[in-house]
């Protein structure tokens, strides 16, 4: 549960900005859309790894092209 402490001054529009912020940064979507379907350990393991592989390449990729341009 969200719990947002709102002064007597401030209003709604900026209660609701600090609702959303926070929920955002629960990650309540996020959970909520995730448990929808399962995904197997396997598969979930093998998609972080190609992620981690694809950044690498993206990492070995930029500093490689800074270093042409010099």
């Amino acid at each position: 549960m969200l719990i947002i402490d709102t002064g007597d001054s401030e209003n709604i529009d900026k209660a609701l900005k600090k609702y959303k912020k926070k929920f955002e940064k629960a990650g309540l979507l996020r959970e909520l859309r995730g448990r929808q379907a399962f995904i197997k350990p396997s598969i979930t393991r093998r998609t972080t790894m190609l992620k981690a592989a694809y950044r690498s390449q993206m990492q070995i990729a930029e500093s490689d092209g800074s270093n042409s341009n010099k």
